[in-house]
């Protein structure tokens, strides 16, 4: 086998890396890119010009305090010159969410559609993701793809949701987006999308388990400043261990998975979190108690997972801005105690994303996937 690096092979490596440090680095010279990447002038240039040129970069003014000589120009990258859309697909309404290169919200929309896994629902969905894409005036050609979330597990290659117990869509293929809309499509899992979402948020988040406490409890593995995925498509689901088999029934067909005592509506039963808590920091023993043993399940899942793989665990979901400094130390406490070894206070943390974050975390797959293969970034000759 010839392993030898081919000329045209060098020219794409140096593309890239020129179009990733503008990235990382807004207002760039074409001096310092030389000095950071090692690169000729020529080389540096000519790829400026043809990344001017194609739309992937802008002049961003010249550099200031320069002592001699002309004032270099600076280039920063075109923000908008990709589009990724996210939807989140949910029982009564569908939240669209845009951004651009850097994970910035160009538009959300929320509209009442009420889920069936039937064409025609399908149909009003794509419909709607179109109205969205006209409305903020985003050109077709932008649009790296749609990533579609639902309350189900997908497969690796985002192709098929394997397992869709609550919305009752098991197999479904993405197909049934594809055939209405003229971009790539795939599936997310939501407490993935989630955790895509507190990611770009948080620059410096090192590997972690994100644990989302919503309707259902979800949770993604995050390695290497990205979400595990796994060999079938069910890495992570946290959800269906079977902690107490004598329990209550989980949706999986099991009894007393961690699904059962750690989701929301296992805390509330049906009551809107907001009045729950007003009422629980009144005082209310009732809700109390059902915080206190919420809690207490909690930080036994916690310990379970801390002990299995010494990360730190991110609590996320609809649940997480009703927690105080005291509920945390409280599931410090708690995994002490049940942990065999010394812990310190400094592995749980708190997100402090919005509601829409599921239908922005999808849509930075496609972002992800853009700038770690940079495929619409075509190679340009060296002079």
């Amino acid at each position: 086998m010839d392993n030898r690096i081919t000329q045209e092979e060098i020219r794409k490596t140096n593309r890239q890396l020129i179009y990733r440090y503008i990235y990382d680095n807004p207002r760039s010279s074409s001096p310092g890119i030389c000095s950071a990447l090692g690169l000729s002038r020529p080389t540096v240039a000519t790829n400026l010009s043809a990344l001017e040129q194609e739309g992937l970069i802008v002049r961003a003014g010249l550099q200031e305090n320069v002592q001699v000589g002309r004032r270099p120009v600076l280039y920063s990258i075109r923000p908008d010159y990709r589009i990724s859309i996210g939807v989140e697909v949910l029982e009564t309404r569908v939240i669209i969410a845009a951004v651009d290169l850097y994970g910035q919200r160009t538009g959300l929309s929320t509209s009442s559609i009420s889920y069936k896994n039937k064409d025609a629902c399908y149909r009003e969905i794509c419909s709607h993701i179109l109205s969205f894409i006209d409305k903020h005036h985003i050109p077709h050609d932008h649009v790296l793809g749609i990533a579609i979330t639902m309350q189900g597990l997908a497969s690796p290659d985002g192709r098929t949701l394997v397992y869709g117990e609550i919305m009752k869509n098991t197999g479904t293929g993405i197909e049934v987006f594809e055939r209405y809309l003229p971009f790539p499509c795939s599936f997310i899992h939501d407490p993935a999308a989630a955790a895509l979402s507190q990611l770009q948020s948080s620059p410096d988040m090192a590997d972690s388990i994100y644990l989302s406490l919503s309707t259902h409890l979800g949770g993604a593995i995050i390695a290497d400043r990205h979400i595990a995925v796994g060999k079938h498509g069910h890495h992570a689901t946290f959800e269906h261990i079977q902690a107490f088999p004598n329990g209550k029934p989980c949706y999986c067909g099991q009894k007393g998975c961690w699904d059962t005592v750690c989701s929301m509506p296992a805390l509330t039963d049906g009551e809107e979190p907001e009045e729950f808590f007003r009422k629980m920091r009144e005082g209310d023993e009732k809700r109390c108690e059902s915080w206190n043993t919420f809690l207490t399940h909690l930080a036994r899942l916690i310990k379970d997972l801390h002990l299995v793989n010494d990360l730190d665990i991110m609590l996320g979901g609809h649940l997480a801005p009703y927690f105080t400094e005291e509920d945390i130390s409280f599931l410090y406490r708690e995994v002490r105690r049940r942990c065999p070894f010394e812990e310190e206070d400094d592995f749980i943390a708190l997100s402090s994303l919005p509601a829409y974050q599921i239908s922005i975390g999808a849509a930075l797959k496609y972002i992800h996937a853009f700038l770690e293969n940079l495929e619409n970034v075509e190679e340009a000759e060296e002079s």
